[in-house]
This record gives C-alpha cells, structure tokens and sequence, in this order.
C-alpha cells in the first residue's frame, strides 16, 4: 500500500491541508472499474466559507461529494470527501471550501491545470479523448483557470495591462453572422494583453478605462486599419500616441479601385442580351480576356503565370485606362515596399507618396480621385507608419492564431471561453503542466 502523503501528492493535491483516509476499486455503471480515494480536509481548514475564506460555524455534516482527479496510467481516479456546510456571516450556508478543489467545481485543481495546458496545445478531440470528458467541460476548467491566473496577477498588483507603450487594435471574426472579437496586442512583447466581444466604439472604450486615464498617457504608439471606431476613441483617450495606419489595408482601398475600374471595362466589353448573353451567361472575346486578367491585377509581377503576362500585356494595348489603374496600385504598393532606411528613415517614402497623391489627383479615374482624398484624411497615421514602420501584422497573425483556436475546439457557443482560451494560448500567463 502506497503511503498516504504519496497518494496525495499521485493526486496532485499538498499533502499538509489534505489528510488521505483509504483507496478501493469501484465498479461504475459502464462496467469500468475506477479508484475511489477517500480524503478530509484538516482541522483548521474544514470549517472555512469557499468565498471569503473566513472559519466559520459549522451548520451541518453536509453529504458525500466526488470530485474527477488525475488518472493514474489509464484509471480514472476520484477524490471522495464529505465537506460540511457552514454558516457564513456574509455568504450565508455553502458547503465549506475545500482544499483540493475550487468552489461548485467537479474536478480537482490539478486535472483543471492538465485540461487548460491540453486545451491550448492540442485540438478539441485529443484532449476530449486524453481526458475523457465533453469540450464543454474543458472550457468551463479553461475560464476558471484563466480567471484564476488573472486573480494571482492582480494580487502582485499586475493586471495584465502595466507597461503598455506600443499597441495594435483590431476585430477578428469567430462566428456566423458577423460576430466580432476586438483585440488588443502589445507590439514590445507580441502578446495578446485584451480581448472582449463586439466591434464598436463602445467596446474600445471599455479597453480605454480599464487602462485607465494614467496609463493612457504613456502610450505611444497605436496601430489600427483606420476604422472610425477605433480611431475616434484613440484619439479621445490617447491624443499624445500617434496612431499609425496598417499598410496593408491601405493598399486595399487601391485593390477594391482597380476592381471597379476592371467592372466598368467587363460590362463594358462582354456580349449583350442581344446577342445571346447577359446576366449568368460566361463572357466571350474581350470580355473573356478581361475575366482571365483579374487575377493578375491582384497578384504580384513576379508571381504572375504567362497567360497572365498576356493578358495583361493585351489590356495595356487595348484597354489603358484598366492598365493605369493597376499602374497606380503598383506605385501605392512601392511606397509601402519602400519602407525605411538607417539615413533617411521614412523620408524618402513620404516623398514618393507625395507625388503618388498628385499623378492619382490628375489620373482622370474617379475612383482613384476618391483614394487620393481618402489617404489625405488619414494622411497623419499614414505618415507615422512610414516613418515608424509599425503597422497592424502583428495583430493580424494574433487574429490568425484566433481563428485557428476557434477551428481547433470546431467553434464557441459561449464567447467567455474562447476569450480564456485565447489568453491562455497568447497571453502572458500560460498554463504550465503540474509536476
């Protein structure tokens, strides 16, 4: 017979508060056999209230209760105690706190450490199978563990959010329906160190006064794809930061103009109705080649294939307003590939944009007209990426990273567990295996 301090610590529980009384097999009703370790919590530690940790009187001898352990090898093991209930001044009568265990849990705190690590390093049907219980179990330990975590941080008097400098904001979605996440990274430490449901204005605000109004000021730098959501409440909480625009989704706004100005051509050049065509019919002859060349007005030069090459060497001849369009997207692009240098920094790009905002003014193409004015509005976040380098990737590969969590547990009912997944998996505080 094993002794009983090695059984406690088998059970991944400390052995000083906890007395160990016995073990037995137990025939369950799936015809398995499991082990039953029967336990009490030690005087001085039997009588506290779950809630405030404060002794109380006892109010009765309270009734048997199991809770789902580590297995040992491959037999599932449970602690079995009989915790009495107590008559708190503040809480009322709850069953006394145990040792073992969290307060209205099943499980013990070593089998919820051992699903939260499983949770952020393998996928949902793994750790269902290693564990032998629901994904829904596994998110109810993950959120208690991650709100554990926090509790441990704010008592050393971190909060998670001390020493922000450099931050980048964004929305990912996690659901049908256009459900949003807003996520807050750190750009120094490339941590996830915020996230709550929702993609308003509101929500931003909510991340603004839990920082609060002092450490507001010592930020110095936002990143952002410019949306007006963001950039209002950055603006009224941090104005000292500078904003920095993503170039990624500035290179866009050109992308979405030279699919309209591609549009206009198509339906310009494809077969009528009166000739057999129109809506749901393929294109034929000039309109053909113009649906073959839309991918290579998205893709890169050097990615392009030789039909691709064709089709855009023919559009050049054939259709120049359609070429001058891709040639103003490819010189916005280049500004961006300019980036910064050790002499100059940003300088030389601000120049090239410059005179990329006054060729879009005069291209005669409307909708560049439109991107020119819109890059002015923001020219000021635009000009501080340029001259920082800092944009918004890093908090794209965090959406990625969300989104891969979220097709691993094969999606979240309840919001509140993918967020304590995700801050287990890319935050600071990550779950460590019990040893």
């Amino acid at each position: 017979m094993l002794g009983r301090r090695v059984v406690a610590r088998m059970l991944g529980v400390d052995p000083r508060p906890v007395k160990v009384l016995g073990c037995r097999w137990e025939q369950v009703s799936d015809g398995q056999s499991v082990v039953v370790v029967s336990v009490r919590a030690r005087v001085g530690e039997h009588d506290r209230c779950p809630r405030c940790r404060v002794r109380c009187a006892v109010y009765d001898a309270g009734r048997v209760r199991r809770w789902r352990a580590l297995d040992w090898g491959r037999q599932r093991v449970f602690v079995e105690a009989r915790p009495p209930r107590v008559r708190c001044a503040e809480h009322g009568v709850v069953t006394a706190a145990v040792p073992w265990a969290r307060h209205r849990s099943r499980h013990t705190y070593g089998f919820e450490r051992v699903a939260a690590w499983s949770a952020t390093q393998m996928s949902a049907t793994a750790a269902t199978v290693l564990l032998r219980c629901s994904w829904r179990t596994i998110g109810t330990m993950v959120a208690r563990v991650a709100a554990d975590l926090r509790a441990e941080s704010a008592a050393a008097g971190d909060d998670g959010l001390s020493g922000l400098r450099r931050i980048g904001i964004d929305e990912v979605s996690y659901r049908r329906g256009h459900t949003y996440l807003t996520v807050v990274v750190d750009h120094d430490s490339r941590r996830l160190v915020w996230a709550a449901p929702g993609r308003d204005r509101a929500t931003v605000d909510s991340f603004f006064a839990a920082l609060g109004s002092a450490r507001c000021g010592q930020l110095t730098h936002i990143t952002s794809d410019s949306a007006a959501w963001i950039a209002r409440p950055v603006a009224a909480h941090a104005p000292a930061a500078v904003h920095c625009a993503d170039p990624f989704h500035v290179v866009r706004w050109a992308g979405e103009a030279v699919n309209l100005v591609r549009r206009q051509v198509w339906n310009a050049v494809r077969r009528t109705p009166a000739q057999g065509g129109g809506r749901d019919r393929p294109a034929v002859g000039e309109g053909k080649t113009v649906n073959r060349a839309t991918w290579a007005l998205r893709k890169n030069p050097e990615h392009w294939t030789e039909n691709q090459t064709a089709a855009m060497t023919w559009i050049a001849v054939n259709h120049p307003r359609l070429h001058r369009a891709w040639r103003l997207k490819e010189a916005l692009r280049a500004v961006f590939a300019t980036g910064r240098d050790s002499r100059h920094g940003g300088r030389p790009a601000i120049t090239l944009l410059d005179r990329w905002l006054a060729w879009a003014r005069r291209s005669r193409l409307p909708e560049f007209v439109d991107v020119a004015r819109k890059i002015t509005r923001h020219r000021a976040a635009i000009d501080a990426n340029l001259l920082t380098g800092l944009s918004n990737g890093l908090t794209e590969s965090v959406n990625t990273k969300i989104r891969l969590i979220t097709r691993r547990g094969y999606g979240f009912r309840n919001v509140h567990a993918l967020i304590a997944l995700t801050q287990l998996s890319l935050g600071l505080h990550k779950p460590a295996l019990p040893t």
